[in-house]
Formats: structure tokens, sequence, C-alpha cells
């Protein structure tokens, strides 16, 4: 898998092994380690005035996405996105 890149939609396995398509938010790294924020097509495409879950994966060296392994390492990068979103909200 080559770099992902904002605005990429794949099919992702759950732990059923059900099949979702989801496209990716925002592609960050935090201290070295590349990581995507990524939602569910699905819910981006409905209009509601609810939030839509954001989840985060980790890109590996040879591009491929993987599971975050704890919840430091999920609040270390979930503190980041936010920094990120923040400033683009800023700047508008």
């Amino acid at each position: 898998m080559e770099k992902v890149e904002v605005g990429e939609v794949f099919t992702i396995s759950d732990e059923a092994g059900e099949e979702n398509e989801v496209e990716v938010l925002a592609a960050f790294p935090v201290d070295g380690v590349e990581y995507v924020a990524v939602s569910f097509t699905e819910d981006l495409q409905e209009e509601t005035d609810e939030g839509i879950d954001i989840f985060f994966l980790k890109v590996d060296e040879e591009g491929d996405l993987a599971a975050i392994g704890s919840d430091e390492e999920f609040d270390k990068v979930s503190q980041a996105f936010d920094q990120i979103m923040e400033g683009e909200e800023g700047g508008e």
C-alpha cells in the first residue's frame, strides 16, 4: 500500500469480519509514526445533526493500516488530531 491520502476511500473488516468503507479525513505524524483519522463513508454521506464517529489507525512501515495498541497511544493520537482540527478552524 502506498502513502495514505486524505479523501481516500477503502474497505476495512471489523472483528466480526463485516466489511465497511471508510474515508480518510486526515493523515498526520505523532512521534515519528504516521496515523490516519477515518470515518465510515455511510456516516459522512448522511446529513444529520449528530456527530460522526472518527477513529484512528496506525500506518506501518509498509503502508498497511493497523489498530492502535494501547489507550496511551490512542490518547496521544487523539490529542494531536484535536490540535490539527483546532488549527484548521482557526485559520478559516
